[in-house]
């Protein structure tokens, strides 16, 4: 029997993955309607997650021409690369088998934005 401990057809997102996934989309430094709009949060997730990412010091907050920017910090580009490890050590070792056949893992979504 194997235990599959997460499908690319789950519907909630860990926080983890999503804490790694809105400092990836602030790489470069970006707007928080971007990052709602990018990560698929409402406004009130995206105010929680903001406050805490900035508190943590993974993200932080800039003003241009009027305007809060968001900027992924080194802490948040190494805490972003270490979830990254986890996963695809996870991935790895789980596999499904179906009729004999081993095919690709699917524990988790990646997220892969530039």
């Amino acid at each position: 029997m194997t235990l599959i401990l997460f499908e690319n057809s789950q519907k909630r997102r860990d926080k983890l993955v999503i804490i790694a996934e809105i400092v990836g989309i602030a790489k470069k430094g970006t707007s928080k309607t971007h990052i709602m709009f990018k990560a698929n949060l409402s406004f009130s997730q995206l105010k929680q997650y903001l406050a805490l990412l900035s508190h943590t010091g993974l993200l932080e907050k800039s003003a241009y021409n009027g305007r809060d920017i968001y900027k992924a910090t080194q802490k948040g580009l190494e805490f972003m690369e270490r979830q990254q490890q986890v996963m695809d050590l996870l991935n790895e070792d789980v596999h499904e088998h179906r009729n004999g056949v081993k095919t690709p893992p699917l524990i988790f979504n990646t997220f892969q934005r530039s």
